[in-house]
């Protein structure tokens, strides 16, 4: 970067600061590139009256252009020779476009600062690799572990060949998640519940049993003002094709996609009906008489899935606790108790699995908020 030369500690304060903006940068597109992860990249440069960001980029709607390129494009003639904060390794392997490795030494820029490392073998250490060749100065793993964490549906697809489970639930002072037999129960609060919409709005996909779909006969759309196209793709786990062609899931296929795993031997009359109607069906394995949630999982990511956010109801979280396929935990608790026809939960904020850390606590009203991850 031209201008004054930084301290050391100066330079790293100020590496921080550009990368924790990419960072956030990089929540814009959350959910909505493909395969590919949203990554964030800041262009800066300093000609002596202090640093000035000159190019921003995110990865595209559908996964390119990738966040570098976009970031140059903006910039132009003002990249050379400044430094590009990038959340993810540049690219090293050539597709239908040059690496953006590549990319970033031909427009000039003379330092890249890196967040996570890809564990792509196409890219992992050799983006760094050609930079560094190219006489460009690099700096890795700044905020490392904050981009892994918003990335993280990524880099576990890319590791363990499935998506990234979050499981989400609602308790109430009781540590109950419903009252049986009452469709939809309010727990939490209008301030919570918006904050769910934006998890739902950064996911690939929401998951429900079929028990949940009958009983409360949801949308698990996203209904934030301006969000209303970032609902993701709505999953039921349901063997025998239990579910409505009334239903709200099902009135909503024509603006949001529906799947519904299914046995292949389940109703062939019903998924006729339903697939005429634009449902899509999700071949499944059973073990024990329930569907195979691993190898459902492995079809999921083949699919371009990377994050599905597990919502209920009480059984499907357990088993998805059970087989340890759970990789960040969400709890939200309102402040009133349901009694005891209430539903139990399978799990409350004093009795979370081995293996998970808590990552951050919070309030949105009257309601308390906690989630905790397991490093991967």
């Amino acid at each position: 970067m031209a201008g004054s030369r930084l301290s050391e500690a100066g330079q790293a304060v100020l590496d921080r600061r550009f990368m924790a903006a990419a960072i956030r940068l990089s929540r814009r597109n959350a959910g909505r590139t493909s395969t590919n992860p949203s990554v964030g990249t800041i262009l800066v440069r300093d000609d002596g009256a202090g640093p000035m960001i000159v190019g921003t980029g995110v990865t595209a709607i559908g996964g390119r252009p990738h966040a570098e390129t976009e970031a140059l494009a903006e910039a132009g003639e003002l990249a050379r020779g400044a430094t590009a904060y990038v959340t993810l390794e540049p690219c090293a392997h050539h597709g239908r476009t040059p690496p953006c490795a590549n990319a970033l030494v031909n427009a000039g820029v003379a330092r890249v600062v890196g967040a996570a490392s890809d564990p792509d073998p196409r890219v992992s250490g050799k983006g760094y690799a050609i930079l560094r060749a190219a006489g460009v100065e690099v700096v890795e793993k700044v905020l490392a572990a904050e981009a892994s964490e918003q990335m993280a549906g990524y880099l576990i697809r890319s590791l363990r060949k499935r998506p990234e489970v979050t499981l989400k639930l609602a308790l109430s002072s009781d540590g109950k998640i419903g009252r049986k037999g009452a469709g939809q129960v309010a727990i939490t609060g209008e301030i919570a519940r918006r904050d769910v919409y934006l998890m739902r709005a950064e996911s690939d996909a929401i998951l429900v049993g079929i028990g949940t779909a009958l009983e409360d006969d949801p949308a698990l759309t996203v209904r934030l003002p301006g969000l209303e196209n970032r609902s993701p793709s709505r999953i039921i786990l349901d063997r025998q094709i239990r579910l409505p062609d009334t239903s709200k899931l099902v009135s909503g296929v024509d603006r949001v996609p529906l799947y519904v795993a299914a046995c292949l031997e389940a109703g062939p009359h019903r998924r006729a009906a339903l697939e005429r109607l634009g449902v899509r069906f999700l071949g499944t394995e059973t073990h024990d008489g329930v569907v195979a949630l691993p190898e459902l999982l492995e079809d999921l990511a083949a699919l371009g899935m990377a994050t599905v956010l597990v919502e209920g109801g009480a059984r499907v979280a357990k088993a998805f606790l059970d087989e340890e396929l759970v990789d960040r935990i969400v709890l939200y608790q309102g402040p009133e108790a349901i009694g005891e026809d209430g539903i139990a939960s399978p799990m409350d904020a004093d009795h979370i699995p081995p293996g998970f850390r808590k990552l951050r606590d919070m309030r949105f009203g009257e309601d308390a908020y906690a989630e905790w991850v397991r490093d991967f």
